[in-house]
């Protein structure tokens, strides 16, 4: 009598652990076809001419001084307005070896402690999949996880919560 009971629990747990789904996240290039380079200029010959191998376009080259990607309610997804952003991150690390980053993620005040904190991580490690992607190195990201901790906003408003659910991008070391 034991044995078809175990057999079906067995059954029941193998298609759980089948139906579960792992998100798939794209390199930022595979996006549009027209986003690829195939040529084989170097990272300073593409993009514009931004050289990336030099620390001071942190501070004034758009898609590096810009450092935070939001997301919706409950997700976890990068939204297509950030991808540049994280892209042009990636291209930097890769160019400087040295540079650490630490990717801070953020929920907004609904939800508890744990499950906002579990949210922050999953949308930190988005962003750090992406930043990978585009030639990020491993060593030189932190992902931490502030959940509803560190809000921008504090008003109890839609407008206000999606401004607190984010990553941010925090330069350690530069070079």
């Amino acid at each position: 009598m034991n044995t078809p009971i175990r057999a079906i629990v067995l059954a029941l747990a193998i298609a759980g652990l089948g139906a579960c789904k792992k998100e798939v996240v794209k390199p930022m290039d595979s996006v549009t076809p027209e986003s690829r380079d195939t040529t084989s200029a170097s990272v300073g010959d593409t993009d514009g001419g931004i050289d990336y191998t030099d620390p001071t376009t942190l501070d004034t080259v758009p898609c590096l001084v810009s450092r935070l990607a939001y997301f919706d309610l409950d997700q976890s997804s990068v939204k297509s307005e950030a991808m540049e952003m994280i892209r042009c991150h990636g291209k930097y690390l890769a160019a400087n070896p040295g540079a650490r980053i630490a990717l801070e993620g953020h929920a907004d005040e609904r939800g508890s402690r744990e499950y906002n904190l579990g949210l922050g991580e999953r949308r930190a490690n988005a962003v750090r999949d992406l930043l990978l992607a585009n030639g990020g190195g491993n060593e030189q990201i932190n992902v931490v996880s502030y959940g509803e901790e560190r809000p921008i906003c504090t008003e109890g408003d839609d407008g206000c919560w999606s401004q607190n659910r984010r990553a941010e991008i925090r330069y350690t070391a530069k070079q």
